[in-house]
């Protein structure tokens, strides 16, 4: 696996998760549902200001502190991992882990996107109208993350409390709300550590 491989895998990755939120974010109004099979796979549009599947970070009315240092979080993540990249290419690297450390990188850098620039590039979603682009609705690195994919795999009524972060508010299991990005970056864990994790030894 050489660098211009694992660029080119990169740009894919981040068309990819950019095309699908344009598509959404100007195709569908906020909380919009369309039914892909029915009941428990739907892309449902929403925005959150906070982390990956839906988690929002505590907020000020006057100045979202919690959005800043996010996305201060997030660069600091992207200019690490795409030196960490570049120091792996130099040394004999299991292909597996350059593909899973691109992936995350590919996350980090498409709710960047989303972040930093959505803000100021479209109008507002709501209820009642998809946005379009120009006439912003924050200014930069104050935008709202585009989340889509939506899994309500069966309701669990009665959870317990302390389990309460599985289920959504009509406590459907799963009812985290994601996007492509989210996605690259839970996979390349989950492979990370589950098959390349004596590399990290």
């Amino acid at each position: 696996m050489n660098a211009k491989k694992l660029s080119i895998l990169l740009i894919v990755l981040l068309l990819v998760d950019q095309a699908l939120k344009i598509w959404v974010k100007t195709h569908m109004t906020l909380d919009e549902v369309i039914m892909v099979v029915p009941t428990w796979f739907q892309l449902r549009f929403v925005e959150n200001n906070g982390a990956a599947f839906g988690m929002q970070l505590s907020t000020d009315s006057a100045f979202d502190w919690g959005k800043l240092l996010l996305s201060l979080f997030r660069l600091v993540l992207i200019g690490f991992l795409g030196y960490y990249l570049r120091y792996l290419l130099r040394r004999k690297t299991p292909a597996g882990v350059l593909v899973g450390l691109t992936l995350i990188l590919a996350g980090a850098i498409g709710n960047m996107i989303d972040s930093a620039f959505y803000g100021v590039i479209f109008s507002a979603s709501t209820p009642m109208e998809a946005a379009h682009f120009g006439d912003g609705y924050a200014p930069l690195m104050m935008g709202r993350v585009v989340d889509m994919f939506y899994f309500p795999l069966f309701q669990w009524n009665g959870v317990p409390r302390w389990l309460s972060f599985l289920v959504d508010s009509r406590n459907y299991f799963f009812g985290a709300i994601f996007n492509l990005a989210d996605a690259y970056i839970s996979v390349a864990v989950v492979y990370l550590l589950l098959f390349q994790y004596k590399f990290f030894k």
